[in-house]
C-alpha cells in the first residue's frame, strides 16, 4: 500500500532538507517510486516532517493505572504528533529489572498506538542505595538509563552507574535535585515562596548536581544527559562544560519556558512540578541556551495525575503536570513566532534528531527506506491560529491520528476514537493562553475549564490554570 503526501513544506533536518515537495510512503517505509497509484494526500501549507520524539514521558504503568496507562499515554503522543516517546522508570514495581522491562515492552507493543520504549533505573527501587544490574537491564532493551522522579546522591555510586553505562552503550539521564540543598521545598525559592509562605526550593539544588555530572561525564568519559532543565546557573555550567568538549547535554520542558513562579500565588496546585517553576531571568536563560545550542533537545516531563491527586492543599499535591498533546503548539508558538529564538527547521531537529542521536534510536528521519513515522501539522504563521492539533501522525506508514483523535480499525472498518484529554486545552499550554482566551484558537474550542474522560474512565487530566486567577493584593517588589 502506498500513500503520496502531496506540496507539503519538507523539513527533514537529518539530510538538511526543507522545499516544497512530495513524500511517498510505500509500506511501511519512506519510499522513491510506486508500483502502483498511490493515495494522495494534499499538504499545501502543512509542514511535513519525521515524527517527534519525546524523550521524557511518564506513562505510570505497572503501577498507577489510575494516573496513566501505556495505552492511554500513547494515544496523547499521537494526537501531539509524536510517534516515539521514552517512558522513565518510576512505576510500582520501578523498572529495575529486565522482567519488568519486559512486561513495559510487551504491553507497548499490545496496546501503543505509537513506539514507546523503555528506560532502565540506575539503582535498585530507585533508592539511590545499590546499583541495578545495568548490564542485564541493557540487554533486555532499555534505551538509557536513570532514576528519574529521584536524584542518585551517592556520588561514588553514581561514578560506577556511569562507567557500567559506558560499557554497555547507553546513556545516563539524570534528574538533578540534591536533597540536602532543596530540602522540604515546594517552589522556587525567591519573591513568591517568601510572600506565600511556602518552603523555597533554591535552584543550587540543580545546580549542584549539573555541576557534579559534569565532572563525572569528564571523567568518565561518557555521555550524561541533565533532565527538565530549568535554572540560569544550569545553562551556564552547562554551556561552559561544552564549550571544553565535555559529553554533557540538556533537555527543556514547555512549562519551564511559558510560566514562571507567579503562577503560584493563588496556591494552584496544578502549577507545583518539580523542578518548580522559575522566574523570568531564568527563562531568559533558557531562551539563550536554546539559542545558542547549549540545550539541544526539548522534551515535555508529561506528568499526568488524577484530578482528585491535585485537588489537595498545596503541601499534599504531588509534583506534575501534563504536556503531550500541547508541547508542539506551545514550542512553535513561543520559541518561534512569539521569541523568535529559533527557526522552525532547529526546532524540528531539536524534536527528532538530537533526541534520536542521544539515544542511538534508527528515527528521526525521512531518508530513503527509513520508517514511515511522519507527522503533518501548521507552522502557526497565522498568528490568530495560535494552536493546532497535528493534521496527520503515520506510525512505520499507518495513520495513527487525525486532526487531533486517534485512528483505529475495527473489523476492516476505519474510525476516529477521542484521545486521553480530548480535544480541549490543556497541561502548560492552557495556562500560557489563558490571557488570550479571546482569541481564535484553530480545531480547539474555546473553553479550557471543562475535564474529560479516557476510554478507562479514569480523569487523567489536571488541567494548568483552566480557570482565571483570583486577582490577589500584593506587596511591591522590594
Amino acid at each position: 500500500m502506498s500513500t503520496l503526501i502531496r506540496n507539503g513544506r519538507i523539513i527533514d533536518p537529518a539530510n538538511g532538507r526543507d522545499e516544497i515537495g512530495d513524500l511517498l510512503i510505500r509500506d511501511d517505509r519512506i519510499g522513491e517510486k510506486s508500483k502502483s497509484k498511490p493515495e494522495e494526500i494534499d499538504a499545501t501549507g502543512l509542514i511535513v516532517s519525521p515524527g517527534l520524539i519525546d524523550i521524557h514521558v511518564h506513562f505510570r504503568e505497572p503501577g498507577f493505572g489510575w494516573k496513566e496507562t501505556i495505552e492511554s499515554g500513547a494515544r496523547a503522543a499521537a494526537a501531539g504528533g509524536f510517534t516515539t516517546v521514552v517512558c522513565m522508570p518510576n512505576t510500582s514495581p520501578a523498572a529495575d529489572s529486565p522482567s519488568t522491562i519486559a512486561w513495559i515492552k510487551g504491553r507497548a507493543a499490545e496496546v501503543a498506538c505509537v513506539r514507546v520504549l523503555p528506560t532502565g533505573a540506575i539503582s535498585k527501587n530507585l533508592a539511590g542505595e545499590e546499583l541495578a544490574p545495568i548490564a542485564s537491564l541493557a540487554q533486555a532493551g532499555v534505551v538509557a538509563i536513570t532514576d528519574d522522579g529521584h536524584c542518585v546522591q551517592n556520588n561514588e555510586l553514581m561514578r560506577r552507574a556511569v562507567e557500567y553505562a559506558r560499557m554497555v552503550g547507553v546513556p545516563v539521564l539524570d534528574h538533578c535535585q540534591d536533597y540536602n540543598l532543596v530540602g522540604n521545598g515546594l517552589v522556587h525559592e525567591g519573591y513568591w515562596s517568601t510572600l506565600l509562605g511556602l518552603p523555597g526550593w533554591p535552584a543550587a539544588g540543580e545546580e549542584a548536581i549539573v555541576a557534579r555530572n559534569i565532572i563525572l561525564a569528564e571523567l568518565c568519559d561518557h555521555r550524561i544527559h541533565c533532565q527538565h532543565v530549568s535554572s540560569a546557573g544550569s545553562v551556564r555550567l552547562l554551556r561552559e562544560a561544552r564549550a571544553r568538549g565535555v559529553k554533557i547535554s540538556g533537555e527543556v520542558c514547555p512549562h519551564h519556558i511559558a510560566l514562571t513562579d507567579e503562577s503560584i500565588q493563588n496556591f494552584d496546585t496544578n502549577f507545583k512540578m518539580n523542578p518548580p517553576l522559575r522566574t523570568q531571568r531564568d527563562i531568559g536563560a533558557l531562551l539563550e541556551g536554546i539559542a545558542d545550542g547549549t540545550l539541544d533537545i526539548l522534551a515535555s516531563d508529561h506528568a499526568p495525575h488524577a484530578k482528585f491527586e491535585k485537588e489537595v492543599e498545596f503541601d499534599r499535591a504531588p509534583f506534575g503536570i501534563v504536556g503531550l498533546e500541547t508541547e508542539l503548539s506551545l514550542f512553535i508558538d513561543l520559541l518561534v513566532h512569539r521569541q523568535k529564538t529559533i527557526g522552525l527547521p532547529r526546532l524540528i531537529e531539536m524534536l527528532t534528531v538530537m533526541p534520536a542521536r542521544l539515544l542511538g534510536l534508527e528515527a528521526g528521519t525521512l531518508s530513503l527506506g527509513a520508517a514511515a513515522d511522519i507527522t503533518v501539522y501548521d507552522d502557526l504563521a497565522d498568528r490568530e491560529a495560535m494552536f493546532a492539533r497535528p493534521a496527520l501522525v503515520f506510525k512505520d506508514g499507518v495513520l495513527v491520528a487525525r486532526d487531533g483523535a486517534i485512528v483505529e480499525v475495527t473489523r476492516g472498518a476505519t474510525h476516529t476514537v477521542k484521545p486521553a484529554f480530548d480535544r480541549s486545552i490543556t497541561g502548560p499550554l492552557g495556562a500560557y493562553f489563558e490571557r488570550y482566551r479571546g482569541m481564535k484558537l484553530a480545531n480547539v474550542p474555546i473553553d479550557a475549564e471543562e475535564l474529560h474522560e479516557c476510554g478507562s474512565s479514569r480523569l487523567l487530566v489536571h488541567e494548568c490554570a483552566g480557570r482565571r486567577a483570583v486577582p490577589r493584593v500584593a506587596p511591591p517588589r522590594p
